[in-house]
């Protein structure tokens, strides 16, 4: 359990009460990682400002493919729980649980797939990445700007993935997560 000292919803304020706020309207919960982070509610809004900047490019689909494979990859429960959520508003559950369970064998597009696969090399073994592994993007289709944001997509999961694990954030079951989708996410932990 996290050493960092939250307050509960009732009694926050200033940026607690309005991170609190946000997730209370969209998710009808404050989970542990919102708490956590609105300690410095600067560096969680520079957060979500790149996470913003590279939606766009990319589209809201292969941003949460690459970060379900980033979060995989890192073996980071709190972010698989919370972006399998997510994940549900572009993919239906039994589609989300294949991939979860094997996104190779989970009918999705090359692209996709070799996206994923980038997406997990970053989380494990960035310093070994060539030219080819991006240019591999690139004979896909995408743009040098979508080329950028799909790394900058993974490594920013790396980054708020692994401040969760060092400040010890317990992770989160969203309440309308189906229990077969959480089995799934979390199988390879």
């Amino acid at each position: 359990m996290t050493i960092i000292r939250t307050p509960e919803p009732a009694q926050a304020t200033g940026a607690w009460a309005e991170g609190y706020a946000s997730d209370l309207k969209e998710l009808g919960y404050v989970p542990s990682h919102t708490r956590v982070m609105a300690t410095n509610p600067q560096a969680q809004r520079a957060f979500e400002d790149l996470t913003q900047a590279i939606v766009p490019s990319i589209g809201l689909r292969l941003y949460e493919l690459v970060t379900l494979a980033a979060a995989g990859a890192l073996g980071s429960r709190p972010c698989l729980l919370a972006h399998g959520r997510k994940s549900r508003t572009v993919f239906d559950d039994a589609q989300l649980e294949r991939i979860a369970l094997d996104y190779h064998a989970a009918g999705l597009t090359e692209l996709e797939v070799t996206a994923m696969e980038l997406a997990e090399r970053i989380s494990t073994d960035a310093q070994a990445l060539t030219e080819q592994d991006t240019r591999r993007l690139r004979d896909l289709g995408l743009t040098d700007r979508q080329i950028v944001d799909v790394v900058l997509a993974a490594s920013a999961r790396n980054y708020f993935s692994r401040a969760l694990h060092a400040l010890a954030v317990e992770p989160d079951v969203p309440p309308d997560l189906p229990d077969s989708l959480k089995e799934a996410l979390l199988s390879d932990l």
